[in-house]
């Protein structure tokens, strides 16, 4: 099994650049959104002078954000992660959406690779896992059948007796007769 290691925000923020930055991803009102409130909310983040840089409408969208999020790389995790927590607040569905999000909702309760997981899982069939549950069905209620004291045998006939149900009506009357048989035997 492989465990995932932590992943710093500056790392997270490298890997989901490229899905940021993409058109259409976030728009203009959301960007200036992010940038009001990392610089009002945040001021150690971004200072006027940065947000006013990160603002500009004469640069591309995608110049800017580019820009403002190698900023953030640059001034540490504390600053990516707070990146993170504006995103979260105005574009939820962009932030759940994120490829660094979904790796980590994956494997967050685990910390294991669940590429890696699901052939471990799938490497038998539901074929084998009915064998295995019937094998075990079957040697519980041979154990239990099985037993030598009369108190369980009575006990053994009155579960199989409201079972119809579970057991089919001709498996039911089979038992029934087994355990009849063997209790006139003791």
């Amino acid at each position: 099994m492989l465990y995932r290691t932590y992943q710093s925000y500056c790392d997270r923020l490298k890997q989901d650049m490229y899905f940021l930055t993409r058109n259409g991803r976030l728009s203009e009102h959301l960007v200036d959104k992010i940038i009001l409130q990392l610089n009002r909310v945040y001021p150690q983040i971004l200072t006027n002078k940065e947000a006013e840089k990160f603002r500009n409408p004469k640069a591309s969208l995608h110049i800017r954000l580019s820009d403002l999020i190698s900023h953030l790389q640059k001034k540490g995790d504390k600053h990516c992660q707070e990146f993170y927590r504006a995103l979260q607040i105005n574009a939820e569905q962009l932030y759940n959406d994120l490829p660094s999000r979904k790796i980590l909702k994956t494997s967050a309760s685990t910390g294991i690779d669940t590429d890696k997981e699901k052939y471990i899982l799938t490497d038998r069939g539901p074929m084998f896992f009915l064998a295995c549950f019937s094998v075990a069905a079957g040697l519980a209620l041979f154990m239990y059948c099985w037993n030598p004291d009369p108190k369980v045998i009575g006990g053994a006939k009155k579960i199989l007796g409201f079972s119809p149900i579970i057991i089919g009506r001709h498996v039911r009357n089979i038992c029934m007769v087994y355990i009849e048989d063997t209790s006139r035997k003791n």
